[in-house]
């Protein structure tokens, strides 16, 4: 039996997965998640979400993915890796992603292509073409060009591809060193970890969507502190370390993971980490 059924739930609570039915809406991703479909859905061309590893970037772009492609006006695209070494790369990328059949294949070919699609699905069947582009910091110069171009193709009131960039924090000085590029991002927008109220309610919004329906808490009111502190409001630390918490219960046989327990895991985990790191240096003494 699954750890997390002897605690009288349905689903995996803390799956790290990028699951859009586990994504607890945070005023900040909350903010993005509405900015960014209006942006969308108004036609405004480049988006840029921006953020440190693990705040739910990746969660947002399923979600909106989802959303939109559930509604018959948009054709909805998406890279997961948009790592290209050239141009040409690049463009077969995209060629594949929406199908593209350029016949002989170069650039030249792939961007007429492409214009010949977006006229076509943009234009003449009147659809809101996305592209949602996830660790776009991994986008070389050469790309981002490919990405200014086809922002030029528009109508005398949209245009006619939405690009979301999903990125790090360090695409930040580079896009923005870009002038005809940085002119034409039409929302920036930042998230930050949670608040230490935020952290209760995405952990007691996950258990409620895994089924959870007991009265009585799986986290204390000092644990749920703990876990905030420890993790900064971090929501994939958060998540991972609930998932090893609620596995500490069924091991031991307890009901309610206390600051005790909280406490017990992170000395262990900061164990592990110290040890693997000695093993790292002593490794590299031998390299």
């Amino acid at each position: 039996m699954s750890y997390y059924k002897i605690l009288g739930l349905e689903k995996e609570p803390f799956s790290t997965s990028p699951d859009p039915e586990f994504f607890y809406l945070s005023q900040e991703h909350k903010s993005a998640f509405y900015r960014l479909r209006a942006a969308v859905s108004l036609k405004r061309g480049l988006n840029l979400i921006l953020g440190d590893v693990g705040v739910g970037k990746t969660t947002l772009m399923r979600k909106l993915f989802n959303i939109f492609s559930e509604d018959a006006g948009f054709i909805t695209k998406i890279t997961l890796d948009p790592t290209a070494k050239s141009e040409y790369a690049f463009l077969s990328a995209l060629g594949d992603i929406f199908q593209l059949k350029p016949g002989f294949r170069s650039s030249s070919n792939y961007k007429k292509a492409m214009e010949n699609f977006l006229f076509e699905k943009g234009v003449k069947e009147n659809n809101t073409i996305v592209l949602f582009i996830d660790e776009a910091q991994k986008l070389s110069p050469a790309s981002m060009e490919v990405l200014r171009l086809l922002l030029n193709y528009e109508t005398n009131v949209s245009k006619l591809i939405q690009i979301v960039l999903f990125a790090q924090m360090e695409l930040l000085p580079e896009i923005s060193r870009i002038n005809n590029l940085w002119d034409r991002v039409a929302l920036k927008c930042v998230i930050n970890p949670l608040k230490e109220e935020e952290v209760r309610e995405m952990i007691d919004f996950r258990l409620n969507r895994a089924g959870r329906i007991a009265k009585e808490p799986l986290f204390s009111d000092n644990a749920l502190n703990a876990i905030y502190n420890y993790t900064q409001g971090y929501p994939r630390k958060i998540t991972m370390f609930c998932h090893e918490a609620l596995q500490y219960l069924v091991m031991h046989k307890k009901g309610t993971v206390d600051k005790e327990v909280v406490q017990e895991m992170i000395q262990k985990e900061v164990r592990i980490v110290t040890r693997d790191a000695s093993r790292i240096v002593q490794v590299a003494q031998y390299v």
